[in-house]
């Protein structure tokens, strides 16, 4: 299983801060997205950043393993 991280925004649009996505092999972090965009097209419409594992990744493409962590985030400001 992938675990998937919500955080602000795109949790309160999802309606839920982690889920679960069945892993299969051959599985990139795009396949995580487009899957979850189908369930929550609201949500996407603000996702901005995402990482995998603690890593702020930029390559959609990039493989996942079974057990890997995945977060969805939009832009954040802070004071």
């Amino acid at each position: 299983m992938i675990k998937v991280l919500f955080f602000g925004p795109v949790a309160e649009r999802v309606g839920a801060s982690e889920v679960q996505v069945k892993f299969h092999a051959g599985m990139i972090l795009q396949d995580v997205r487009a899957h979850l965009q189908a369930l929550h097209p609201e949500a996407f419409e603000i996702v901005c950043f995402a990482a995998v594992n603690g890593a702020h990744i930029h390559d959609m493409s990039l493989p996942l393993a079974d057990y890997s962590e995945v977060v969805f985030m939009s832009r954040f400001s802070g004071g």
